[in-house]
């Protein structure tokens, strides 16, 4: 029986991962400190599956070297997940972000590495961000009615974009991202780089600072006041995470073709929205509207991001299947149905951030 690691697997992208891979009937095994509030209730998920005899927790950080290399000796496929996801806190708590998304990518790869034997080297994906990208000022931007776009990219931002790393978060992904693709270069490790936009869905429980999609409806569900920073005119790519988990199948189903590659990854010209937009989409689910507030630009927030998914979709014959009306709509069904959690888990984070 094929087995996966999945680090922060009682996130939201690796619980998602967790669920498919038991569904295709391998063992796997989530490493997670859960310290994220909501970490409970995605492992009872978790457990209600019906092939949840092939999991296994392990309740620790990517930071313990001597926790985590032996199981990354004996798995045919890594997902790494963990880290520190919100660019507010890196700002915040700099070194702990390094050591979380740096050093702990880097002790992934460093026991990967330390394992390979003939018949052992894992296939690791690895879960980077558009923010390597930085605020990508000399790309041109046009406000176009009711949101923005690029003047010359139509395809959307290609891996050909130059790196610029904004932030201590942007810092320490990026050089993640970096590490990822050299130990494929240098010690011939089976490494894949997905460079994400926008991902969203259910058992997201997404902040002001991370999981923007799944926060606006959350709000929209909770009734709950919501600021835009901005116009709300500013424009993201948003792909539904089982596509994403469909585009990770593929990577590790064709190692051959995806070892040492980097790919941008989200929903595309196709699948772009306007924060607006998506209110809009909100209001009509929920039958009236939200109370919205405006608040300046953050430092650094984009106009527009839309990821080029041109590469990855010729080299693994992926595309995504979910459009935007019906993924939001399935946020918002799977999130009107476990308000209680919601409230919950709103309750933790308010109460770890001293509000």
């Amino acid at each position: 029986m094929p087995h996966l690691l999945v680090t922060g697997g009682a996130g939201f992208i690796g619980s998602h991962t967790v669920r498919r891979y038991l569904e295709r009937g391998w063992r796997v095994t989530v490493f997670d400190n859960l310290t994220r509030a909501g970490s409970s209730h995605a492992l009872d998920w978790l457990r209600s599956h019906p092939n949840a005899e092939g999991l296994a927790l392990v309740e620790a950080d990517v930071r313990d070297y001597e926790v985590l290399a032996p199981l990354v000796a004996e798995a045919d496929a890594v997902l790494h997940a963990a880290g520190q996801t919100a660019v507010t806190t890196s700002v915040a708590l700099p070194r702990e972000d390094f050591e979380n998304n740096a050093l702990g990518t880097l002790h992934v790869l460093e026991a990967a590495r330390e394992s390979l034997r003939p018949d052992h080297n894992p296939v690791i994906l690895y879960t980077s961000t558009n923010k390597v990208y930085g605020g990508m000022e000399e790309v041109g931007v046009e406000l176009a009615d009711d949101h923005y776009r690029y003047r010359d990219l139509p395809d959307g931002v290609s891996e050909g974009q130059p790196l610029d790393f904004h932030s201590p978060y942007g810092c320490s992904k990026g050089a993640g991202d970096q590490y990822v693709r050299d130990y494929a270069r240098i010690y011939g490790l089976r490494t894949v780089v997905f460079r994400q936009s926008c991902i969203y869905g259910d058992w997201q429980f997404g902040t002001e600072d991370q999981g923007w999609l799944a926060h606006f409806t959350i709000a929209a569900l909770l009734d709950l006041p919501l600021t835009i920073y901005g116009d709300g005119k500013q424009v993201r790519d948003v792909l539904y995470v089982d596509d994403l988990v469909d585009a990770y199948e593929a990577a590790i189903g064709h190692p051959e073709i995806a070892s040492g590659q980097i790919y941008n990854i989200g929903g595309g010209p196709s699948r772009a929205i306007s924060l607006l937009n998506l209110i809009l989409i909100l209001e009509n689910l929920r039958g009236h509207p939200m109370a919205v507030s405006y608040a300046g630009w953050r430092p650094g927030d984009q106009r527009v991001y839309v990821s080029d998914v041109g590469k990855v979709s010729a080299a693994l014959g992926w595309s995504p299947r979910v459009d935007v009306k019906d993924g939001v709509e399935r946020l918002f069904t799977w999130a009107s149905s476990h308000q209680e959690i919601l409230e919950s888990v709103r309750a933790a984070v308010a109460a770890r951030a001293g509000r």
